[in-house]
């Protein structure tokens, strides 16, 4: 099995459905309502785990409610939460606003979040054992660039998911192996709107990107050799909260099983697409059974040239 640690965040999703999302000042009803255990982090770790990763979670949580129904959700999906933090006050929570197309607006409050500023002796030792550290930036910077300096030293792999959207810091990007921005992160990132050309940018600071595309496909480029679009199966979007997410940590599952990047893209987006399916983050992820079933009935594949 592929090992895996993810250092992030964990959040409570307040999930409310509408038929469209209120412009500023305006007031609309909505359908439903839910809680659904969310953040980056916990997202990442979750999609991994159900890929058929063997994983492990740096972070914390609260002493509120929150914090004991998400770290009972990790545990609940496989993922080890021995050096997941409690932090006295409250959980990180996101208030998420999806609309009937399946698109959404969060706002994201950190809560405990906020208190892992940086790595303790433990979280060293258990990332010098895994295959892939996966990071993204709903952490303090301080945490997310010890951690990736960390586990370049120690041989370990790095996938940086950069968002929310902020400028890296030159020694967070001399460690990071495989940078995973949106489209609208990369532009962030570059100040180019067109993904082909943000991805060749970036890669003048890290070895590898995927930018993804939302129901397009994603866009694969390493050094010396000729950026590929991978294309997405064609689905209809329920809820697109935590696509991206279930992507990173499918595709760290594939890559670490030694898949060719294309083939692990490919495999991920699968996930991906059956999570937009469905509605919430960490229930709309799904487990590697699914994945191999939808990957395997794809017609096309292979990657493309751009």
């Amino acid at each position: 099995m592929t090992s895996i640690v993810v250092l992030g965040s964990t959040n409570m999703d307040l999930v409310v459905y509408v038929p469209r999302a209120p412009a500023l000042g305006e007031t609309v009803t909505g359908r439903s309502f839910r809680t659904i255990p969310g953040g980056k982090g916990a997202n990442q770790a979750v999609a991994a785990a159900r890929a058929g990763g063997e994983v492990s979670f740096v972070g914390a949580v609260g002493t509120d409610d929150f914090g004991e129904r998400l770290r009972a959700n990790l545990e609940h999906c496989s993922v080890d939460t021995d050096l997941l933090r409690t932090a006295e006050g409250f959980s990180g929570t996101a208030h998420v606003v999806v609309d009937d197309e399946g698109g959404n607006a969060i706002v994201v409050i950190p809560g405990a979040n906020g208190s892992v500023t940086s790595l303790d002796h433990g979280d060293e030792a258990l990332i010098g054992t895994a295959d892939a550290l996966l990071l993204q930036l709903e952490l303090p910077l301080s945490v997310v660039v010890e951690g990736a300096t960390t586990a370049r030293r120690l041989g370990v792999r790095t996938v940086l998911t950069p968002a929310p959207a902020r400028p890296l810091p030159p020694e967070l990007l001399a460690a990071t192996d495989l940078l995973v921005p949106n489209e609208h992160e990369a532009a962030a990132l570059t100040g180019l709107t067109d993904p082909r050309e943000a991805a060749l940018a970036l890669l003048r600071d890290v070895p590898e990107v995927v930018v993804t595309l939302g129901a397009a496909g994603s866009l694969y480029a390493a050094r010396g050799a000729d950026p590929v679009l991978v294309p997405a199966p064609r689905v209809r979007a329920v809820d697109t909260t935590a696509a991206g997410d279930t992507l990173v940590g499918a595709l760290a599952v594939a890559l670490g099983e030694g898949r060719p990047a294309p083939e692990a893209l490919a495999w991920a987006q699968a996930a991906a697409a059956l999570s937009v399916q469905r509605e919430g983050a960490s229930t709309s992820m799904p487990f590697r059974t699914e994945i191999e079933a939808a990957f395997g009935s794809l017609d096309q594949r292979k990657a493309d040239p751009v």
